[in-house]
């Protein structure tokens, strides 16, 4: 499992995909997430806007699964 640390209360999904290195650019967000499942603790979520914070977890298949620290 990979770790993501984040220094603020919440990190959005699709600043977490570009902190992960498994976008490029923020730019890139809403494509992948129309393009690959992603789930966080276990709920699919689209939304590049859904909040994230410490001890969620995030797996995306075929790309791993991560979980955020502070």
């Amino acid at each position: 499992m990979n770790k993501v640390k984040i220094d603020t209360e919440y990190i959005t999904l699709g600043q977490f995909l570009k902190a992960a290195d498994i976008i490029s650019t923020g730019g890139m967000a809403k494509w992948f997430l129309s393009e690959y499942d992603v789930f966080v603790n276990g709920e699919q979520d689209q939304r590049r806007g859904r909040k994230l914070r410490a001890g969620d977890q995030i797996e995306i298949p075929d790309h791993g699964t991560y979980i955020v620290t502070e």
